[in-house]
């Protein structure tokens, strides 16, 4: 008699396991569909609609637990950004992610920001490529020829063939990264598996960001010196020690003032400041 008792307390003191609600996901995605391209900003870009967006997980699994609640919110605050429709895969894996850590399992904080960092580059190049180049080029094909043709159905048309696509891939890739979740994470009980799992994805994501600074930020100098009958030059140098040096240690620069809390506004003033200054005397 005495044993039952006792089951039945431990039964009772045991905490039941945080699920999330086919309501919850379905709430989750349309708020990443319809809302998260609405709020970018220079500083965070998809990062408040992303925040938004998992509100409705955030709510349900730390819905009584006021500081768990307000990490979760912090953590999907960090910079962020995307293809929308192929990028739907992110917040529905994420999703999985958050009730594998409500429930004590094996995912941590950091693991959830590198799998979001590590994602977002790859997904936003696929999607970008096949929604943009190549979707809504051949949607409008049809819809603008209906339209010379004198149908007043061709932009009815156009309108209807890439909302049915952006629907169609935004949920599937949504669902099929809860899915992907959830059987990934179910299966994975070590530790060190999932360490390396973050130390991959934080490879991608460097190698992502390196590439975007090669490509996206070209910072130059016209410096060079006449030595006897030689001239050398400056730049040429540097392309020698590393290609795209200075814009490799600019953005490393504005990175450090980030991590010391100094606000963009500030970091975008001096870099005006610095160039304009660098411009007047010829060291840019």
């Amino acid at each position: 008699m005495s044993e039952n008792i006792v089951n039945v307390q431990e039964t009772i003191q045991t905490p039941q396991e945080k699920k999330l609600t086919k309501k919850d996901l379905i709430h989750c995605f349309i708020l990443w569909e319809g809302f998260t391209e609405c709020c970018l900003s220079y500083e965070r870009l998809m990062s408040l609609g992303f925040c938004h967006a998992m509100a409705p997980i955030i709510n349900r699994l730390y819905g009584d637990d006021e500081e768990k609640r307000i990490a979760a919110l912090k953590r999907h605050m960090l910079f962020f950004n995307t293809e929308n429709n192929w990028g739907a895969f992110i917040p529905g894996l994420v999703a999985s992610m958050e009730e594998d850590l409500a429930n004590g399992g094996n995912v941590d904080e950091d693991m959830i920001k590198t799998v979001k960092v590590g994602l977002m580059g790859p997904l936003a190049g696929i999607g970008d490529t096949i929604t943009q180049g190549l979707v809504k080029t051949v949607a409008l094909a049809i819809g603008v020829d209906m339209t010379q043709k004198g149908s007043v159905l061709g932009p009815v048309i156009f309108i209807l063939l890439y909302t049915s696509y952006l629907l169609a891939m935004g949920i599937f890739t949504f669902t099929q990264g809860y899915k992907v979740g959830r059987s990934v994470l179910s299966k994975i009980t070590d530790k060190k598996i999932m360490n390396k799992i973050t130390d991959i994805l934080s490879i991608i994501g460097l190698t992502i960001a390196g590439a975007m600074i090669a490509n996206n930020v070209s910072i130059t100098t016209p410096l060079q010196f006449t030595v006897s009958d030689s001239t050398v030059v400056i730049q040429d140098l540097f392309d020698q020690i590393m290609p795209k040096l200075l814009s490799a240690v600019a953005v490393l620069g504005v990175f450090n003032r980030l991590q010391k809390g100094i606000s963009v506004f500030k970091i975008m003033l001096a870099m005006f400041a610095i160039a304009i200054v660098c411009s007047l005397i010829g060291i840019l």
